[in-house]
């Protein structure tokens, strides 16, 4: 396993923008028994209820959905920029209620306070969920929204997450 170091927030220096959108993250989730990851691109990070929190997407039909409903923390990773990006689609792509993911890929789980993360990854963010609010198609305002993105009905859950902690290795 890799050493991790904390990292005071007030000094992170990531772009919001492109960390989840362009270079995508690796959402954990679980305990030491079990734990489930998939990839994320929408997402975000700010201040809500005077905490330092991120907020993601998870479809309602995703695994690690449950490990997050279970366990109530969850893991952001994110990998150096030549990170074997097939990787990182395949872990978007494949259920890990059917295969186990970390075998396939050859990645490991570690912990940080018992929250799981990717080992391999070079900065990792802990997160407890503070909220969850299911999107809805009633609660679209703009009507592109659900044609564009839940044709199939899969809608998402917003998780608004306070920042435990910054690692990096």
């Amino acid at each position: 396993m890799h050493t991790f170091q904390p990292c005071p927030i007030d000094v992170f220096e990531e772009n919001p923008f492109t960390l989840l959108s362009h270079d995508w993250g690796v959402l954990t989730a679980g305990n030491h028994e079990k734990a489930n990851s998939m990839t994320i691109s929408w997402g975000g990070f700010g201040v809500l209820w005077n905490k330092n929190v991120c907020y993601i997407f998870v479809r309602d039909t995703r695994y690690t959905k449950e490990f997050i409903d279970s366990y109530g923390t969850f893991s952001l990773t994110f990998f150096q920029k030549d990170f074997n990006r097939s990787i990182l689609m395949y872990l978007g792509s494949v259920s890990g209620a059917r295969e186990d993911k970390m075998k396939m890929t050859h990645l490991h789980i570690n912990y940080a306070d018992d929250i799981p993360f990717i080992d391999e990854g070079n900065l990792v963010i802990t997160c407890k969920a503070l909220s969850a609010v299911r999107i809805t198609p009633e609660s679209l305002i703009d009507p592109k929204i659900e044609a564009e993105h839940y044709k199939d009905g899969n809608l998402h859950t917003m998780y608004v997450g306070e920042i435990l902690q910054v690692l990096a290795r």
